[in-house]
């Protein structure tokens, strides 16, 4: 059995370039800064910038929707290629492939009125079905 499945939630580090295939699929690439939950011994931020991909609608949504120094949800998978570059020398790389994108935080960070949550437009999504939730007032007991 194997298991592949990445989320992320950061910023965005430059503004998203959209890309056509020669057969006329959208392409988009970007760079996610997460900042680590811990800092350095010397007290400094440990920042990670993780490469995601995205294709067709969801590269056309993020393309329109995001630009550089907003925050970003990302659920995809990880996958690793290799190529030879101009000079003959093999690279690897190691990015997201993203399955859905989403806003996070309130509506100055171009999300909707749900402060602090993520919005992903079914239009967007790669998956079948966005499972429906329930909102539960903070008034009312849990149902467990």
């Amino acid at each position: 059995m194997a298991f592949n499945k990445v989320i992320l939630i950061g910023n965005i580090t430059k503004d998203i370039e959209l890309k056509q295939t020669p057969e006329g699929v959208s392409v988009a690439s970007f760079t996610v800064a997460i900042n680590r939950k811990y800092r350095g011994k010397d007290g400094t931020q440990t920042t990670d910038f993780v490469n995601c991909v995205v294709w067709r609608k969801t590269a056309e949504f993020v393309a329109q929707y995001f630009k550089k120094g907003k925050p970003i949800l990302v659920e995809g998978e990880i996958q690793t290629r290799s190529y030879t570059d101009n000079k003959g020398e093999k690279r690897y790389v190691t990015e997201v492939i993203a399955n859905e994108v989403g806003f996070v935080g309130g509506k100055d960070d171009n999300a909707g009125d749900n402060n602090g949550s993520a919005y992903v437009p079914e239009a967007y999504s790669n998956t079948e079905a966005t499972p429906k939730f329930e909102s539960i007032s903070e008034e009312d007991d849990l149902p467990f």
